[in-house]
C-alpha cells in the first residue's frame, strides 16, 4: 500500500488522537532561500571552525551551516583537553608516538591520520590560543573571533537533511530552519562535512543534538561509511545519570588545556563485561568504596599487557560517602548501585572518536564522492583505531583534519563550475523534506525514539555481543526502518527536526548491527561473546558499508593500510 493511501486509511479508521497529527503551521507557506558558496562546512564545532577558517584563507568563498551553535553544540563544549606534540618537551619521536597508539590500537589505526595529529597539533593550538580558546570555559566567543575577522556567512539552527549530487559529484545541500518557516538550499562547489557523531540520545552524555546526521546523508548518496561496529565506553553516574558524563567533574566550569603523549587502551566494553558477568556493574569498578574488594573476571575484551590498568576510578576519587547506602531510595541511584557509582552506556550509540563516518579517500579528508570532504567525528580516519588511545586526541584531531579538509575542499572548489540543480530536483527535495509536516496521520518522532533506545541500548545487544541477539534486534530496527521511519508525522519545525534525527538514528542502528554481525572476532571496543579471539589471519581490516543499487547495505572489507577507490 502507498504511503499516501496507508495514512488516510488510517485517518478514515477512525483514528485515535494521539495518532493524528496536529501540524500548527501552514505548511504551504513555508518558503525557501536559496544561497551558493564555493566551499560549505556543516557543523559549527572545533573540526568546521579549522574548516572553514582554512578554506576561506586559501582563496574560497564560504560558509558555514550549523544545527546549532557555534563552538556551544554538538560534543566540542565537553572536550577540554586538547593534545599537542611538542618536540621541544616530548622525549619520544613522532615515529615513536605513532608505533604505540598503533600498538594500543591493535592494528586498526590508519598512521597516516596518527602521524598528521601528531605533525600539526601544535600549530593548531597556537591558533586556538591566540583566539582565546584557552582563557575560558565556553567556545562560542573565541569561535567566533576568527569567522567575524573573515566575515564568513554563518547559518545557525539549520537542520541539514539532504546533501544533493549531481553529474557524479557534490553540488549542495538542503535543509529547514528551526526558528523559521523556511527550508534552506546551498548551492556548493565542494561540501565539508563536520556534522560530528551520534547516538541514540541516551542520558548522560552530551550526544542529544547528534544522529549522524553526515554519515547517514552521505550514505544515501552513495558515500562509503566505517567504523560502525566500534562502541565508544564513557561511563556517567548512577545517581545523576543526565547531569554530566563522568564523574571527572563537572566539564561546564573547566578551562580547555593542553596535554602530552600519554597514551592509553581505554574507554571500551571492559566495564559492559563485569556488569553482564557479574550483574553489578560496579562490584569492584569506578565508584566502589575504597575498600570495596576487586572481584576478578575472567575472559572479556583483550588489553593489551602494556596498556593494562586497575578498575579503580579516576584519581582521588574516595567512593561514596559514610552512609550512602545501596541505592534504591527516592532520589537516589537505583537498587545495587552505589551514589557515586559509575555505569555504562552513557553514549550509546556513539563510536570511538574519529573511528566511524565517511570512508576517507586520501590523506586529505576526501570521501569517496568527488568534492565531499569530512573531518573530525564525522571521517572515519581511524585516527586512534578502535579504541581510546592519546589522551585529548579528540580536539586536537578535530582541529587538524577541519584545517587540511578546508584547504583541500578550497583545491578543489578552485577546479570546478558552479553546479547547477534542476528545479526539478530541488522541488522534489522540498517535498520529502516537509512531508512529515503533510502526514495527516502517523508516529510521533520520540516514540519511535524510545522503541530505538529499547532495542539497541541494552548492555546485551550493543556492547557484549553475540548472532542471535543482534540478529532479533536487527529485525526490529528493519521493521522500523520499512513500516514507523516512512511514518513518521511532525506538527511543527522542531519536531521536524526530531523526525529527521529519528529516521537517521535508525539507519545508523542498523548499520552498528550489520557491522557487527560481520565482524566474527573480538577486537578494541569490539566485543563478541561467540567470537572472543580476535583473529589476524582474516581480520586486519576495516569493514566498509555502502549503499547498494537495489538498496541494500553492502559490506566489504578494507585491508589496514590501504586505500579504497573514489566514486
Amino acid at each position: 500500500m502507498a504511503l499516501g493511501s496507508a495514512t488516510a486509511g488510517l485517518a478514515a479508521m477512525g483514528m485515535q488522537a494521539w495518532a493524528q497529527n496536529a501540524v500548527e503551521i501552514d505548511v504551504d507557506a513555508v518558503t525557501n532561500t536559496d544561497h551558493a558558496t564555493d566551499v560549505l562546512v556543516v557543523g559549527g564545532g572545533m573540526a568546521g571552525l579549522f574548516a572553514a577558517v582554512k578554506a576561506h584563507d586559501a582563496g574560497a568563498a564560504t560558509m558555514i551551516v550549523s544545527k546549532g551553535r557555534l563552538g556551544s553544540s554538538g560534543l566540542t563544549p565537553f572536550g577540554k583537553g586538547f593534545f599537542v606534540f611538542d618536540p621541544a618537551t616530548e622525549t619520544g619521536s613522532i615515529d615513536d608516538f605513532v608505533a604505540t597508539v598503533s600498538r594500543s590500537a591493535l592494528g586498526t589505526n590508519n598512521a597516516v591520520y596518527t602521524r598528521q595529529l601528531a605533525e600539526h597539533s601544535l600549530a593548531r593550538a597556537a591558533e586556538l590560543r591566540d583566539w582565546g580558546f584557552f582563557d575560558q570555559t565556553l567556545a562560542n566567543r573565541p569561535f567566533m573571533r576568527p569567522i567575524e575577522e573573515r566575515g564568513i556567512p554563518l547559518l545557525e539552527r539549520v537542520t541539514i537533511t539532504h546533501l544533493i549530487k549531481e553529474n557524479g559529484r557534490i553540488a549542495g545541500v538542503a535543509g529547514f530552519r528551526l526558528d523559521a518557516e523556511e527550508t534552506i538550499t546551498i548551492r556548493a562547489k565542494s561540501v565539508i562535512l563536520c556534522t560530528g557523531a551520534g547516538g541514540f540520545k541516551p542520558n548522560g552524555f552530551p550526544l542529544g543534538d547528534l544522529t549522524h546526521d553526515g554519515t547517514v546523508m552521505a550514505y544515501r548518496i552513495g558515500a562509503k561509511v566505517t567504523g560502525k561496529e566500534w562502541n565508544d565506553g564513557h561511563m556517567t553516574r548512577a545517581d545523576h545519570p543526565a547531569a554530566t558524563y563522568d564523574s571527572w567533574g563537572d566539564m561546564f566550569e573547566r578551562v580547555p588545556s593542553t596535554t602530552g603523549v600519554e597514551v592509553h587502551h581505554d574507554l571500551g566494553v571492559d566495564l559492559n563485561y563485569r556488569a553482564y558477568v557479574l550483574g553489578n556493574p560496579v562490584a569492584g569498578g569506578p565508584g566502589s568504596p575504597p575498600d570495596a574488594k576487586v572481584t576478578e573476571v575472567a575472559g572479556g575484551p583483550v588489553v593489551p599487557e602494556e596498556f593494562q590498568r586497575r578498575l579503580d576510578g579516576p584519581p582521588g576519587g574516595d567512593g561514596p560517602p559514610p552512609g550512602a547506602g545501596e541505592g534504591g531510595a527516592p532520589g537516589g541511584p537505583p537498587p545495587g548501585f552505589s551514589p557515586g557509582a559509575n555505569v555504562g552506556g552513557a553514549s550509546a550509540g556513539m563510536a570511538i572518536h574519529k573511528s566511524e563516518g565517511l570512508v576517507p579517500y586520501d590523506d586529505r579528508c576526501a570521501s569517496t564522492i568527488p568534492g565531499l570532504y569530512a573531518a573530525g567525528d564525522a571521517l572515519g580516519s581511524h585516527m586512534a583505531g578502535g579504541i581510546y588511545t592519546q589522551i585529548g586526541s579528540s580536539l586536537a584531531g578535530s582541529a587538524v583534519q577541519g584545517a587540511i579538509a578546508g584547504q583541500a575542499a578550497a583545491e578543489f572548489a578552485a577546479g570546478v563550475d558552479a553546479p547547477v540543480i534542476p528545479d526539478a530536483r530541488l522541488a522534489e527535495i522540498t517535498g520529502e523534506i516537509l512531508a512529515p509536516l503533510r502526514r495527516e496521520a502517523g508516529y510521533g518522532p520520540a516514540w519511535v525514539t524510545q522503541t530505538l533506545q529499547g532495542i539497541m541500548i541494552p548492555n546485551f545487544v550493543l556492547y557484549i555481543k553475540k548472532a542471535s541477539m543482534m540478529t532479533a534486534a536487527l529485525a526490529y530496527v528493519e521493521e522500523l526502518r520499512d513500516h514507523h521511519a516512512p511514518m513518521l508525522r511532525a506538527a511543527n519545525m522542531h519536531e521536524l527536526r526530531l523526525a529527521w534525527e529519528t529516521r537517521n538514528m535508525i539507519l545508523s542502528a542498523e548499520m552498528k548491527l550489520r557491522a557487527s554481525l560481520f565482524r566474527t572476532e573480538s577486537r578494541c571496543s569490539h566485543y563478541r561473546l561467540d567470537y572472543p579471539e580476535m583473529d589476524d589471519e582474516n581480520w586486519r581490516a576495516w569493514i566498509n558499508i555502502h549503499r547498494a543499487d537495489d538498496g541494500t547495505m553492502e559490506l566489504t572489507k578494507q585491508p589496514f593500510g590501504t586505500w579504497p577507490e573514489q566514486g
